[in-house]
């Protein structure tokens, strides 16, 4: 009963849809083939501005008929529409030559135009391209004959006149045509534009022609004019400022001030110069150019250098400091690492290419040139060359280094001491190192920065910080070998005190107050000059004890024959000379701090060690050989088979060959089952 009563229902909702179709399509029909008429009388009469809505109109109509493509009429309609298109687009092509090349006979207006430009956008893109490519090429034409090769004003001595220009064309062209195009087709931008490239090409070209003319005065001076016009371009279109790339001449770290220079301002304007679509638009001509560039900085570079050498030898004390005090940083290094930056700076301007990796090879030359020819040169007493040699070879520095303070002995057999100024140069030497150290990491930071990506893992400048690295460990292995020398006699007079004499033990020897003199002397005054380098002040701690305690260590070996008051003696001056060592970081200094715990756990072990071993001269030998090897091993777990002789020889033990035998089985065997456990 349902379908009987809908059957009529659906037949009428279908009936309905195929008539509100067909009248759509008729209509549709009846505006298209009434706008192919219109549009035809439209476009012969130049009516532009009232062209523009029936177009947009007939071709949503068409976009209608997409379904109905089969059907002969519709085709030629749509034949009709396209060719009234095409035709439109040549005929506006057209008024705009007629207008712009005809002279007063045109009597098209500068408003014909301007409606013309509303009906381009409506039009196929290419229409637009046209348009544009050949207007430009017209606006461009005065500038491409004054300024073509044969002209003696085309060369770069009058680089400034080719920018001159243009700024000229635009505000002229602005005031006289800039209301007939559409704010949204940014003319005088693609005008600029298409300079910049005409200008690149042909600066491209004249530089290869004339090449022996080209010197780096001249070069220098082109990229400079350039590089401003193409921030001014950048300002301009863009309606931002690029900041300069100032280089602060105050600053501790060039590459890391840098940074903040380059960063957006608060208005959120872009401060990096090669951010800019603009900048490097016509510098990048001067790219195939620049090892002239390369050349000069490498001899302005060369002449910086010999000025910093001539420098630290006609004032050697104060001309190379700082104001800061003793052990500061040579002052002509921070003058190097702006002058770097300067360079940096300007090159990345211009390339991120091979270029970069030339300047990095420049710069890495003349970090090694500085390291010997300044700072080597700068330590007392020294040969700068061999120092260099050893820096670079990467041989051991103490053995160098005590070979030199050996002859450093006179005839008489005094020792020679290094005075306040000369440790006042090794700590200045070891300041300075560390900030081209950290300096260069910046560095080589920047250059991957600056560089093409493809080319970053080139930059390597890992030789000369390795090479800072090594100034520094042999500057503080001079400061450990000059105390230890100062200490030599006290160890000296050691060895030679009667020990097997001493019926009570009194205060600490004499010996023990000359090293603690030292100390007291010398490190305080080393503390204050590498005060903004702790971490090497530390180190010299370190390495002071991992060297002095061992030999003081042998020294009490050679105290034989020995009492056990004697042996009572020398651990109660073992014990006195571990607490001043434990104190020294902080020792002479007001404020108490905590030693380092590294250094802490140096001196602890190595003290220990000496205590352990009078202990064991102290300790019963007669009739129990087995418990005293066992007692020395557990006392003196990693002691070689020659120390254990050594103490047998400070307890003065008489055993015949075969019994030291048996006790050197015995050490072994004891050995390796500690060992086991």
């Amino acid at each position: 009963m349902v379908r009987e009563i809908t059957c009529e229902i659906k037949q009428l909702d279908c009936a309905k849809c195929n008539l509100t179709a067909a009248i759509t399509a008729l209509n549709h029909l009846h505006m298209l083939a009434g706008g192919v008429d219109t549009l035809t009388t439209m476009t012969k009469n130049r009516q532009y501005k009232e062209i523009a809505l029936p177009m947009q109109a007939i071709m949503e109509v068409l976009q209608h008929f997409e379904c109905y493509r089969d059907i002969r009429e519709l085709s030629v309609l749509r034949d009709q529409v396209h060719s009234i298109r095409h035709d439109l687009g040549n005929q506006i092509l057209a008024d705009f030559k007629q207008a712009f090349t005809g002279g007063s006979k045109s009597n098209i207006t500068h408003r014909t135009l301007s409606e013309a430009c509303g009906v381009v956008d409506i039009l196929d893109p290419k229409v637009k391209q046209d348009l544009l490519k050949w207007f430009i090429s017209m606006q461009l034409q005065e500038y491409q004959h004054l300024y073509s090769s044969e002209q003696e004003c085309a060369w770069l001595t009058h680089i400034e006149r080719r920018y001159a220009w243009l700024k000229k064309h635009l505000l002229t062209f602005e005031d006289t045509l800039g209301n007939i195009f559409p704010y949204q087709w940014a003319l005088s931008e693609n005008i600029a534009r298409q300079f910049c490239k005409i200008t690149s090409t042909e600066l491209s070209n004249l530089m290869a022609a004339r090449r022996n003319e080209l010197d780096v005065k001249l070069l220098l001076y082109a990229i400079q004019n350039t590089y401003n016009f193409e921030l001014l371009l950048h300002k301009r279109f863009t309606g931002t400022d690029l900041k300069p790339d100032n280089v602060d001449t105050n600053s501790k770290q060039p590459f890391d001030n840098e940074t903040k220079d380059n960063t957006a301002d608060s208005d959120g304007q872009q401060a990096e110069g090669s951010s800019s679509s603009w900048v490097g638009l016509i510098g990048s001509c001067f790219e195939p150019y620049l090892s002239l560039y390369i050349n000069s900085l490498d001899s302005n570079l060369s002449s910086l250098i010999e000025r910093f050498v001539q420098d630290a030898k006609t004032s050697p004390s104060e001309a190379n400091m700082t104001a800061s005090g003793e052990g500061a940083v040579i002052s002509s290094c921070a003058d190097l690492f702006l002058f770097y930056k300067k360079c940096l700076v300007q090159c990345a301007r211009l390339t991120t290419g091979e270029p970069m990796l030339e300047l990095a090879g420049v710069f890495q030359k003349y970090l090694r040139e500085y390291a010997s020819s300044v700072l080597q040169a700068a330590l007392p007493r020294t040969n700068p060359t061999s120092l260099l040699s050893l820096s670079l070879s990467g041989n051991t520095v103490p053995s160098i280094v005590t070979n030199l303070h050996t002859l450093l002995r006179d005839e008489a057999g005094n020792v020679s001491r290094y005075t306040k100024q000369e440790i006042s140069k090794i700590t200045s030497v070891i300041t300075t190192s560390e900030y081209c150290l950290e300096t260069t990491i910046h560095l080589e930071q920047k250059l991957k920065e600056k560089v093409s990506p493809k080319l970053s893992d080139k930059i390597d400048l890992t030789p000369e910080q390795d090479l800072f690295h090594k100034i520094i460990s042999n500057c503080i292995q001079m400061l450990v070998q000059d105390l230890e020398t100062a200490c030599e006699p006290a160890l000296q007079s050691m060895t030679k005190i009667s020990w097997l004499s001493f019926d009570n033990v009194g205060d600490q020897s004499s010996y023990v107050t000359q090293i603690i003199m030292h100390l007291k002397n010398t490190v305080p005054n080393l503390r204050d000059n590498l005060s903004s380098s702790r971490k090497y002040f530390t180190q010299f701690c370190i390495r002071f004890a991992n060297s002095f305690i061992p030999k003081f260590i042998q020294n009490v070996y050679k105290c034989k024959p020995i009492s056990t008051v004697g042996s009572e003696q020398l651990l109660l001056d073992t014990h006195m000379l571990k607490t001043a060592l434990l104190e020294l970081p902080s020792i002479g200094s007001e404020v108490k701090r905590a030693a380092p715990a590294t250094y802490t756990k140096v001196v602890l072990k190595l003290m220990t060690k000496a205590e352990m071993v009078l202990k064991l001269v102290m300790a019963p030998l007669e009739g129990n050989l087995e418990g005293f090897v066992t007692q020395f091993v557990k006392l003196l777990p990693d002691c070689s088979l020659a120390e254990f002789h050594k103490v047998l020889d400070m307890k003065g033990a008489k055993l015949s060959k075969t019994q030291m035998s048996n006790l050197d089985a015995v050490f072994k065997n004891a050995c390796k089952s500690a060992d086991v456990k």
